[in-house]
């Protein structure tokens, strides 16, 4: 609001200041010693750094503003994403979540930032009719009724101009970021097998569309600042003929209403990013309004038994147990350990933990059971230490070294320029596919859970390393007396177990 007053307040008296100087000097020596320039110069040199330093600080304090608002909005729609039913998180593209995440948190950021736009506004049109009525009230009604048309227009045009263009700009630009995102992460097979040329072909169509609505609303906006220059045109012309009291009042006048239409005008672009937040904070309450998981039932940290009952046969694997799931590929084997962690709920097959059913226990009820190494080993862009840091909070060096070891990682990572502390790109892209699950695997020992449910382990490795890997890992799960339940064609590990179950493939 203090840059708004002083910037119409500098506008006006510089130009009767520079007037009524224009005038002194054109009637003679004694009218030049008789004007008084100095407080005017004063009084513009003050305005112009009032306006500067109050411009640096609405900048500074509305965006620390937006920022701290903000801070938590990212990490609490990913909590909320985490906290639904896996069914409903699982379904959600990784690549629509990031667009949401990034874009459409960015829109309502910058919609924060927009707010000190309407006292700001409001101020400098009361400083402009305060100036322009010095020069009376015709000219003060003539700014009023410019300012109104002004606000009129934009809030008239830019629903109808901009609302389907941004609404088509935010779902192209969505379905160009996931489907992005789904290419970026076979990177290197589009580079094997040459197919740059048709991701870019697959791309195109949402690219084109993007353009298209990027186009529309440019064409829009312009429409609407077009409105908003012409209308600004006419009430500056309307006080000019309207002002009364001399030629230093008149462009007194004149001038403050330049710049209160100036301020004013930032209302509209306020109006267009209006229909962006609007439509940003509909697809941001998809993820807001998430129901959170239910849980009905709670299981002591010992873990209990684990029941399966295939095809009318029960099978219970004790606390401390060790369970070899075996059957040919497509028989449900990663079906069914996703369903008992509480990833999925689609397995056939009866599962119970201590008496209790898994899909009533739901992932929360599960997650204090279960540390597990998937056969897809996901990794985060960031160190090796950071990877390993996700199993739990408190993990120290030399324990993250002794899993490492566990997992026959551990020289692997000495090698490394920076060992623990060394990057290793998305999804792990320094690392091969076998380190990769053995990294996966070091951080499932670190969770200190009461089963181990690991997804083909050893996938990868040289029949050496497998074998080191299954005597350090039955030497852990001896010493740590952990249960396990694992999934693996290969037969290094199946000395493992000390039951199995078998899955047949449903016929189709």
């Amino acid at each position: 609001m203090v840059a708004a007053v002083a910037g119409v307040a500098l506008l006006a008296l510089s130009g009767w200041f520079l007037t009524g100087a224009a005038i002194a000097g054109a009637s003679g020596i004694a009218s030049v010693r008789a004007f008084n320039y100095l407080l005017p110069s004063a009084g513009i040199r003050g305005l112009a750094i009032a306006r500067t330093l109050s411009r640096y600080s609405e900048r500074l304090y509305s965006h620390r503003a937006a920022l701290f608002a903000l801070a938590d909005l990212r990490p609490t729609l990913f909590a909320k994403l985490a906290g639904t039913d896996p069914s409903r998180a699982l379904a959600q593209s990784s690549g629509d979540m990031a667009a949401r995440l990034g874009s459409d948190v960015d829109a309502l950021e910058d919609s924060v930032v927009r707010k000190v736009t309407v006292p700001g506004a409001l101020a400098g049109a009361g400083a402009g009719l305060i100036a322009s009525s010095l020069a009376g009230l015709p000219a003060a009604l003539a700014l009023l009724a410019g300012l109104a048309a002004m606000r009129l227009s934009s809030r008239v045009l830019a629903p109808r101009l901009l609302t389907k263009p941004r609404q088509d700009h935010a779902a192209a630009l969505n379905r160009l970021k996931a489907d992005y995102t789904s290419y970026a992460a076979c990177s290197g097979e589009i580079a094997v097998y040459n197919l740059g040329t048709q991701v870019i072909a697959a791309l195109e169509p949402h690219a084109r569309a993007l353009d298209a609505a990027r186009s529309a609303v440019v064409r829009g906006e312009a429409v609407i600042q077009g409105a908003q220059l012409v209308l600004a045109g006419l009430t500056v012309a309307s006080v000019l003929a309207l002002a009364d009291g001399g030629a230093a009042l008149v462009a007194l006048a004149a001038l403050a209403a330049a710049a209160a239409a100036e301020n004013w005008s930032v209302l509209a672009r306020t109006d267009m990013e209006r229909l962006r937040v609007q439509d940003a904070i509909i697809r941001l309450e998809s993820i807001a309004t998430l129901p959170a998981r239910e849980i009905d039932a709670a299981l002591s940290t010992n873990g209990g038994s684990i029941a399966l009952t295939i095809e009318g046969q029960s099978y219970v694997v004790p606390p401390g147990g060790r369970l070899l799931i075996g059957g040919p590929s497509g028989s449900g084997k990663s079906r069914l350990l996703g369903t008992l962690i509480g990833l999925r709920s689609d397995a056939p097959e009866g599962l119970a933990v201590d008496g209790q059913g898994v899909r009533t226990l739901g992932l929360a009820g599960l997650r204090p059971l279960f540390a597990y190494a998937a056969q897809d080993a996901g990794l985060i862009a960031g160190t090796v230490a950071d990877n390993l840091r996700l199993a739990r909070q408190g993990i120290s060096e030399p324990e993250m070294w002794a899993a490492l070891e566990t997992a026959c990682l551990a020289e692997t990572v000495r090698n490394l320029p920076e060992g623990l502390t060394q990057w290793l790109g998305d999804n792990g892209a320094r690392l091969s596919g076998g380190q990769r699950k053995r990294l996966v695997l070091a951080r499932a020992l670190l969770a200190g859970k009461p089963w181990l449910v690991l997804d083909e382990p050893s996938e990868g490795l040289d029949p050496e390393t497998e074998h080191a890997l299954y005597q350090r890992l039955s030497a852990w799960l001896d010493r740590t007396e952990t249960g396990l339940v694992l999934v693996s064609h290969r037969s290094g590990l199946h000395a493992l177990a000390r039951q199995v179950v078998t899955l047949v493939p449903v016929s189709a």
